[in-house]
């Protein structure tokens, strides 16, 4: 076959479905050149992917600039339209499928999986050019006139499972809240016991009573910041201390601990056992912090006192319960920790009130 001018990657040829595809090392510098990227360079019946959402880019780039000596890209996939010629470096039977990957320099490249991390390969080039050098794996399929290319991304993405929050949480140790939320789970008794570090959402049944990631997201509240945000060690000691003296101020943490009383019955029966309390006591510790730096933990203390079974509709009705189920939104949390600031005496916010203001007159209707 000639070619004249062309690509040509070191590859592997497999065989999927009776149909050759090859697995090529590409320099990093490539990548752009050679992928479409526009989405209006690519005619809307062939398009393999959903629109690029490019607030993702940021992200990506930045992770691969600043941690340019162990960042990790999974492999491209991607179709060939144009002329593809495969030589083995051997016709001995344990090298003939190594070799070298020619494909002609007219041919269309069309990404089915990884376009978001080719956008983000271009970008932290212009950041970083030495990187070029580098390569990632890419997974060529043969795809004449680009008309397998949809269902090659629908059947790549059918049976993907998207690990938890959780387990990102308990895998990642870059991000040093992440590791922070470890180390207190770690070293704080109850929690200990009962985190289930990878599930985001127990069963009614579940031994365990909070998740990792309700950990992870009442500290992101208790220090007003977002995942990937620095923090400082006095941060980190706030944070150690803060789920000591919250653990020993929940009397049903306690019995639960003693075996007076079962994490179900306690998730039945008691707001604690759910993920708005925790996340809603974040606020209110962030709030204790800022106005009493001294004596932020006598304010936490209080909790001892509080009501928190599910029996209790003054106070929680509306709130963290709706129609006798505990419903935990970004607005049930906020209404729950007016509730608790109310019970502590803390002042609330402008922003509270008018909040507090809305909920009294939708009750009064």
């Amino acid at each position: 076959m000639e070619f004249g001018f062309s690509y040509n990657f070191p590859a592997i040829k497999g065989v999927q479905a009776g149909e050759e595809y090859y697995i090529a090392m590409c320099p990093l510098r490539v990548i752009p050149k050679i992928f479409l990227f526009d989405e209006e360079e690519v005619p809307p019946d062939y398009r393999a992917q959903r629109i690029i959402n490019k607030n993702r880019i940021p992200e990506m780039t930045n992770y691969i600039v600043d941690n340019k000596d162990d960042y990790v890209f999974s492999s491209l996939t991607a179709s060939i339209d144009g002329d593809v010629e495969f030589n083995g470096v051997s016709d001995q039977p344990a090298f003939q499928d190594v070799g070298m990957l020619t494909i002609s320099l007219d041919a269309r490249f069309l990404i089915n999986d990884g376009q978001h991390r080719r956008a983000a390969i271009e970008e932290a080039l212009k950041l970083n050019p030495e990187l070029g050098s580098e390569t990632i794996s890419v997974v060529f399929f043969i795809d004449s006139g680009l008309k397998k290319s949809q269902q090659i991304f629908s059947d790549l993405n059918r049976h993907a499972v998207n690990t938890t929050s959780s387990i990102g949480i308990l895998y990642d140790h870059r991000d040093k809240l992440a590791i922070t939320t470890r180390t207190i789970i770690e070293t704080n008794g109850f929690l200990k016991r009962y985190t289930d570090r990878e599930k985001v959402s127990l069963s009614k049944n579940s031994p365990k009573i909070v998740a990792l990631n309700h950990i992870f997201n009442t500290n992101l509240k208790l220090l007003g910041v977002s995942k990937g945000d620095p923090i400082s060690e006095e941060d980190e000691k706030f944070l150690m201390e803060f789920w000591d003296v919250l653990t020993s101020s929940i009397h049903e943490w306690d019995q639960v601990m003693d075996r007076n009383l079962t994490p179900k019955d306690l998730r039945i029966n008691y707001i604690v056992g759910h993920g708005v309390f925790l996340e809603a006591i974040g606020l209110v510790g962030r709030e204790a912090r800022s106005l009493y730096p001294n004596d932020w933990k006598d304010v936490i203390n209080k909790l001892k006192s509080v009501d928190w079974s599910r029996t209790n509709t003054e106070y929680w009705e509306g709130r963290s319960i709706n129609n006798g189920r505990v419903q935990k939104t970004a607005h049930t949390i906020k209404l729950t920790a007016i509730q608790i600031k109310n019970i502590l005496g803390l002042p609330l916010s402008d922003q509270e009130i008018k909040i507090e203001d809305q909920f009294k007159k939708g009750i009064s209707k």
